[in-house]
């Protein structure tokens, strides 16, 4: 059966910046394990796959090795190609996923969306997470999920380089690692979640549903300039608006094709 793919690059205005994703819509989802299939030949840190039409559609997200609760930048390109491709006419789509409904909506900067925002909570520093990082934290807390690390300066975030085995010996799946914007951003940050299949994601919405929120709080501002500086690099807006938070950012379209599957 052949299925058509789409490769953009998420949260970049520029080709080969920002973080690619794939997005394949399907007129139904295949079993499981040929869906992780396909997102391990594909081998980029998430493939997206859509099922529906008319403004909305099931969407669901695997990385190369497991299928994941929230994916920020795949939901944009998934955004992407559903505005751009698909359905051209319309301003605004809807995703139906795990982590309930996503609206994505044509904005100033390229698409707008409206995700759950993530509290963390104060926690005592491990000793191997320190230790994975090769750098002594400011400040640690944790989700369910990540952990948020603040560093004490934008340099030290960007010349950080962790034992990334360690990371994925942790008691979570990710190490966010931030520090507060030196320059044109608010804040800075990385993302580490080896566990996943992904040693360091290049741009990552889902982590800034909880670095919006905490770094809106320390700064006393809602609206924030924020880049994940990974080799790759990208840029967001971040909204924080009650307990949700509104990730804006652009996609440049790299591939299209079809998938024999």
């Amino acid at each position: 059966m052949r299925v058509a793919i789409f490769q953009l690059d998420a949260f970049a205005t520029e080709r080969f910046q920002g973080n690619p994703a794939a997005v394949m819509p399907l007129v139904t989802f295949p079993p499981d394990p040929v869906l992780q299939s396909i997102a391990a030949e594909n081998n980029l840190s998430e493939t997206a796959f859509l099922v529906g039409g008319d403004g909305e559609y099931r969407l669901r997200w695997f990385t190369p090795t497991v299928e994941v609760p929230l994916c920020g930048h795949a939901t944009l390109a998934s955004a992407a190609v559903v505005l751009e491709r698909l359905e051209p006419h319309r301003q605004s789509v809807t995703f139906q996923t795990i982590s309930g409904p996503l609206v994505v909506a044509r904005s100033g900067a390229g698409y707008a969306m409206d995700f759950p925002a993530r509290t963390t909570a104060p926690t005592p520093t491990p000793a191997a997470l320190t230790q994975a990082l090769g750098a002594e934290p400011r400040e640690v807390r944790a989700d369910p999920i990540n952990y948020l690390v603040v560093l004490e300066s934008e340099a030290a975030v960007r010349a950080l380089a962790p034992d990334v085995a360690g990371i994925a010996r942790l008691d979570r799946l990710g190490v966010i690692v931030t520090a507060r914007g030196a320059g044109a951003y608010d804040c800075v940050s990385r993302y580490f979640t080896p566990a996943r299949g992904v040693p360091e994601d290049p741009v990552t919405g889902s982590a800034h549903c909880a670095l919006a929120p905490f770094w809106a709080q320390r700064l006393g501002k809602t609206v924030l300039r924020a880049y994940q500086a990974s080799r790759r690099g990208g840029e967001l807006i971040c909204r924080v608006r009650g307990e949700r938070v509104e990730l804006e950012g652009s996609c440049v379209f790299y591939l299209e094709g079809q998938a024999e599957i």
